[in-house]
């Protein structure tokens, strides 16, 4: 059997975690969650970013802002961002791109995904 009719039979469900400034690094990360939404469109995936990330959702300095923007809008994916990150940058919900939601700490969604099953990858430069 392929890991693609394994999926598909076989929904999964992964968190990835993003904490990285480096803009390549936000478009690899659109980039892995776009192609594997739509590979396996059963499968749920959340984009969680902290720390460094921020930039990757706001709405005026994202370069991945319109790929977000789609990809938000499909019901297998999620982006979340830390509100103790937001606060540290001073960041509010206007500034984000459209439909990115939220979350009180960062690590600790990751964490609670991890608890209920989700799978975990780390985006890294």
């Amino acid at each position: 059997m392929v890991a693609s009719s394994y999926a598909q039979e076989h929904p999964v469900k992964i968190v990835f975690d993003v904490t990285s400034s480096d803009n390549a690094l936000h478009k690899t990360a659109v980039r892995h969650v776009k192609a594997m939404s739509n590979a396996y469109p059963n499968s749920e995936f959340e984009v969680v970013m902290y720390s460094g990330a921020m930039e990757m959702v706001l709405k005026d300095k994202s370069v991945v802002a319109k790929e977000i923007e789609a990809l938000v809008k499909k019901d297998n994916v999620t982006f979340v961002i830390c509100e103790g990150t937001m606060k540290r940058h001073k960041v509010t919900a206007s500034n984000l791109i459209e439909g990115v939601k939220s979350v009180p700490d960062g690590i600790l969604e990751i964490v609670s995904k991890q608890n209920e099953g989700w799978g975990y990858i780390k985006e890294t430069p």
